[in-house]
């Protein structure tokens, strides 16, 4: 195991928490490690790890990013991870008004849909 490795699923885990990657370490079969060690040794270890931006502001890069290409599953997993990057309802709305911009209406308007649902879902766990 690598640095990388480590620093990366310990990030991992502060973004995403310790239920959405224990769920991804126990469905992970052979096929897929390697994938697996490469997300977490790559975005997690590399990228996410750094701190020349804010978890906050990279999380409102990586919500407009994954909008602006359709990713839909990838984008609401990283607005539940906002409870953990410190990004607000507002900040995500803000990467949106980007998106529409840059990316075209239709991709936020689908965008701010699952945005929406998510925190809705988000709320209603707290209850």
């Amino acid at each position: 195991m690598t640095d990388f490795h480590a620093q990366g699923m310990a990030t991992r885990r502060r973004v995403l928490g310790d239920r959405h990657v224990d769920k991804a370490e126990a469905v992970k079969t052979d096929l897929d490690a390697p994938y697996q060690a490469l997300i977490t040794e790559a975005a997690w270890g590399h990228v996410w790890s750094r701190d020349t931006i804010t978890p906050r502001e990279r999380s409102m890069l990586t919500i407009a990013l994954l909008a602006g290409l359709g990713n839909d599953h990838e984008l609401a997993m990283h607005v539940r991870a906002t409870a953990n990057t410190g990004a607000s309802p507002q900040d995500v709305m803000e990467a949106l008004l980007h998106v529409a911009i840059y990316a075209g209406v239709p991709r936020a308007n689908h965008a701010i849909r699952i945005a929406k649902e998510t925190f809705a879902e988000m709320e209603a766990a707290k209850r």
